[in-house]
């Protein structure tokens, strides 16, 4: 056994270690006290010094309460509580320090810069550090004025005199008006002499019922202490109020060209602002700025993009949302703030803070009564939410041709053929190139023909090259484009009065005033001069480069360095660091009616939407315009479809495409979609696949590509791409009634088609991250394949019945994340149980499949029941509705052996000759002996099960007329 040697020592005694500890402890104690101390002290001079960061008091704030919900909603009541309002104690709101906007701020000049105090960043890195003492903002300059159903009040100035250089408003002005019971504004404001600029009644107004009942959502209180702020919350049955909004923050600043307000948010859960390629539909929250100006660039990176819409919705903890829109169309910054205090904070280069606030209660009813307020969107025409073809670089007609006749032996359905620029001479707008495109009004007329629609790219820079425009004469004769501009004095000015020329496709161009009142008749006219003079039929407009783009900074002499063009303070645009707003457009003191560049800038794309909406409603005023816009605003989306810019051929941008969709869908564009196989770039042959099974469902379907890279059509690709691809356009060629019906609701009620689940299910808090999913409608989910090399794919199912859509089979689990199989040849999808979906035989386009017989599918819930409608018109008229011309039905089943389908409005009549031929049902818990249809048994041989589903076919049921069906199980 081995041996060890211990060291023994001597014993200390017990005495002398008490003491030794005792002394120790008494040093500590002295420590303590005097960091203590020290600490107090510094406290002291920082609040003396206006540094701290915490309420000056810890005493209640004075709290205002207006019109409480037990109150009358006609009589408001002015109420003082002693609930203490959340000041924000430990909010951060980033300094103005005076300089250039991009530089590093220093603690020197933050210091240095009135209201500002340099603070640690030991919390986050990402923490501004130079940040607004407490009392910054503005205060009660009087009394509040009560009205019926608003209040008002004028407010002055506390804290700084000046931010970027500019005189801060000694006054302001606030009104919240509490429009209904869902829906409240607040509306800030400088006195009117400084011609503050405000979106013109004419681009958008704010349709909201204005009917306030005692059932209203919210409560809206003010605090005086120790800066003004207004709280709404959100009335629960709880104890626990929810605030929606919160201003009680420091650092409101008005001012000629900069304005900030920072407002508390109910949690961190923020979708919404845009354009951006956003990395995920949830917002990261960590110190994020977002930047909103129109802009032409390609969705690469998280800068500005297209559109304008500077709107979010705020998911709530208990699954709750409210939406929040401020109607400003000046170039902002949005900043997020993370947990503990979520907050944004709004940085706007003009005009006022003109909020609406809209309180759902669910993410969908806020998105609903949001796009209600804006203008419900276009209703499109069936045909267009077929196939759609179309590629930058058709080097002639006979390019088109083939690329149309190759996918109809593919047998790839198409129901849309589009022309870009290359058709026109020198791309100039509604001409055609006699030489490579002499015979395109043939080729349009044969499309028809085919059953088939033609849509042609516009952009707005109109030639102005006086030796060109004299050759465009020659190629099409009576084309006088930019000389009935300058007569109808319809093109957009410098600031001296003379027309504004940059550069674009034709070369020298100006560009034309939208919102000018004769716009629509010149707009009128060209789009006439293209279908009778050039005779080429077209069925569409696609209006690009509106942001507006243009190849010159600004114009072909510049800008003036004035502070519209170099404004004092630059949000965090792209190109911003030059220190001007004009990189890539006009310059910002040029003239339109709606006001100069710098105000109206983002609503050039919304003003050419308008204007090409009554266009082509004047002139084919029986169907549905199709107008598919790049450039968008708030409202937008009453004009015109938008798609999602000129993406690019990588993995990257196909998940990317599912967060713009939904995205817009919020923002009500429910017609949206992405270049299916990316616009820029080749595209390698999986991920082109990958893409198309994905956009099979997008709303908008259209595969396009750039010019000096190789086709990406279905039908470039070998057999087993285009097995694939049929495969899946044949599905949404058959889901196509119930795709219509979507879209009719969100024409109709503001819903959305394409959905996150988490709008869905906002109660399950898994659904909050997933953006690799998306729902069409309630009931058809997709999870795509989003990743090279993949023949399987992780999906989030909440607690429902799930059925894949290809063999019925149902999840043994929900609620939960799964793993699915998705071999190259399949996308997965699956039916939510509860729902039922009209359906349709598909062919390859939908003159023909709007022939062929309809069915049902018919998937059922926990408690065996589903639900569903079918809205059926002429698919194009654009007053099916007033007229009474369509058909509506609804369906629904019960106890798991009933099925009801009936008619509600019967007004088409062409839809006499069309029957359900079949009705496929998912989830039965049984196979059905006796099936019993309007009274009568049908032959055993009409009933049959393919996999899990069972198939009820050769019915014969006319669509027009209401239907029972039971059945039994022995």
């Amino acid at each position: 056994m081995q041996s060890y040697e211990y060291d023994v020592k001597p014993k200390r005694s017990h005495g002398k270690r008490y003491a030794y500890f005792g002394g120790l402890l008494i040093l500590l104690v002295i420590a303590a006290l005097v960091v203590s101390i020290v600490a107090l002290v510094r406290q002291e001079n920082s609040e003396n010094d206006n540094s701290s960061l915490r309420s000056p008091t810890p005493n209640p704030l004075p709290t205002t309460t207006i019109n409480d919900h037990n109150s009358s909603p006609g009589s408001p009541t002015t109420t003082t509580t002693d609930n203490t309002v959340d000041s924000r104690s430990d909010s951060v709101v980033e300094c103005a320090v005076n300089g250039a906007v991009r530089s590093p701020v220093t603690r020197n000049t933050c210091v240095n810069t009135d209201g500002c105090v340099w603070q640690s960043r030991s919390r986050n890195e990402k923490t501004p550090a130079c940040i607004y003492k407490d009392r910054v903002g503005y205060v009660l300059d009087g009394d509040v004025t009560i009205g019926a159903n608003t209040w008002t009040a004028r407010l002055k100035k506390t804290g700084i005199d000046k931010v970027y250089g500019m005189d801060v408003y000694n006054n302001i002005n606030v009104q919240v008006e509490m429009i209904n019971e869902n829906a409240l504004r607040i509306y800030m404001y400088p006195d009117k002499l400084m011609n503050a600029s405000e979106i013109p009644d004419e681009a958008l107004t704010m349709d909201i019922p204005r009917k306030l009942s005692s059932d209203k959502l919210y409560n809206v209180s003010f605090t005086t202490e120790p800066v003004f702020g207004i709280v709404v919350e959100r009335i629960t049955n709880s104890t626990v109020k929810t605030k929606i909004i919160d201003t009680t923050v420091t650092g409101t600043i008005f001012s000629r060209q900069f304005m900030q307000l920072t407002t508390r948010l109910s949690s961190g859960h923020v979708y919404g602002f845009g354009e951006h390629n956003h990395r995920r539909f949830k917002h990261d929250m960590d110190w994020k700025t977002w930047p909103i100006f129109t802009r032409d660039v390609a969705p690469v990176d998280e800068w500005n993009l297209y559109g304008a819409h500077p709107v979010y919705l705020n998911l709530e903890e208990d699954g709750k949302a409210n939406m929040v829109f401020l109607k400003n169309s000046h170039a902002m910054d949005v900043v997020l703030q993370p947990e503990p205090f979520p907050a944004i904070s709004w940085k706007v280069i003009g005009g006022v803070l003109d909020f609406y606030v809209f309180l759902g209660p669910s993410p969908h009813e806020a998105v609903q009564q949001y796009i209600s307020a804006i203008g419900k969107p276009l209703m499109p025409s069936y045909w267009s939410l077929g196939f759609h073809l179309c590629k930058w670089g058709y080097e002639n007609l006979t390019v088109v041709q083939d690329v149309v006749e190759r996918n109809k032996m593919a047998e790839i359905p198409q129901d849309v053929q589009w022309g870009d620029i290359d058709y026109m001479f020198n791309k100039f707008d509604f001409t055609v190139d006699k030489k490579t495109f002499k015979d395109l009004p043939e080729f349009v007329d044969e499309l028809h023909q085919n059953g088939q629609r033609y849509v042609i790219i516009v952009d707005v820079g109109i030639g102005a090259n006086e030796t060109i425009i004299e050759q465009g004469r020659v190629n099409s004769p009576g084309y006088e484009m930019y000389k009935d501009g300058i007569d109808m004095d319809v093109f957009v000015k410098n600031h001296d009065g003379t027309v504004l020329k940059g550069e674009v496709w034709p070369g020298l161009t100006a560009f034309p005033d939208f919102s000018h009142t004769n716009a629509t008749d010149y707009w009128i006219k060209y789009i006439k001069y293209f279908y009778d003079t050039e005779r080429v039929k077209i069925d569409g407009l696609w209006i690009d480069m509106n942001e507006p783009a243009s190849f010159v900074q600004g114009s072909i002499t510049g800008c003036l360095n004035n502070t519209w063009n170099y404004p004092p303070y630059v949000p965090h645009i792209l190109d911003g660091h030059t220190g001007s707003l004009y990189y890539k457009t006009i310059c910002m003191d040029s003239k339109q009616k709606w006001g100069n560049h710098y105000e109206t800038h983002s609503l050039y794309g919304h003003a050419e939407s308008m204007v090409t909406y009554r266009a082509m409603t004047t002139l084919f005023n029986k169907t549905r315009p199709f107008i598919m816009t790049r450039s968008s605003f708030a409202g937008t989306g009453k004009y015109s479809f938008k798609w999602l810019g000129d993406n690019q051929s990588q993995w990257r941008q196909i998940p990317w495409s599912i967060i713009g969709i939904l995205e817009f869908s919020m923002f009500g564009f429910p017609m949206i979609g992405a270049d299916i196989c990316g616009f820029w770039y080749a595209a390698q042959y999986e991920m082109c696949l990958r893409w198309s099974q994905l956009g099979a469902f997008y709303p908008f379907a259209r595969n396009h590509n750039a010019k000096g890279w190789p086709h990406q059509d279905p039908a470039h690709w070998d057999e087993a791409f285009n097995s694939i691809a049929r495969r899946a356009l044949h599905i949404r060629y058959k889901i196509l009634p119930y795709l219509y019906t979507l879209f009719h609701l969100a024409h109709t009620t503001s819903s959305m088609v394409a959905r996150p689940l988490v709008f869905e299910f906002p109660e399950d808090k898994q659904t909050r991250d997933v953006d690799r999913q998306f729902l069409l409608g309630p009931a058809f989910l997709v999870t795509p394949v989003l990743e090279k090399g993949k023949s399987s794919v992780e999906g989030y199912f909440p607690k429902q019945r799930w059925f894949n859509y290809y063999d019925g089979t149902e999840f043994a689990v929900s609620g939960q994340r799964i793993t699915v199989d998705a071999p190259l040849s399949i996308i997965p999808l699956h039916l939510r149980g509860g729902y039922i979906l009209p359906t349709q035989k598909p062919a390859n386009t939908t003159v023909y499949s709007r022939q062929r017989p309809m069915g049902l599918i018919v998937a059922f819930d926990k408690d065996t029941s589903a639900r569903g409608e079918l809205f059926w018109d002429d698919g194009e008229s654009i007053d099916s509705v007033t007229r009474g011309e369509y058909l509506k039905v609804e369906m629904s089943a019960t106890k798991g052996k009933y099925l009801e389908y009936k008619v509600i409005k019967s007004g088409y009549q062409a839809a006499l000759s069309l029957v359900i031929d079949t009705i496929e049902l998912y989830g039965l818990f049984g196979f059905p002996e006796r099936v019993i249809v309007d009274s009568v048994q049908i032959p055993t041989s009409s009933v049959r099960s393919k996999d899990k589903i069972i198939e009820l076919v050769d019915l014969n049921l006319n669509i027009t007329e209401s239907h029972s069906l039971s059945w039994e199980f022995f």
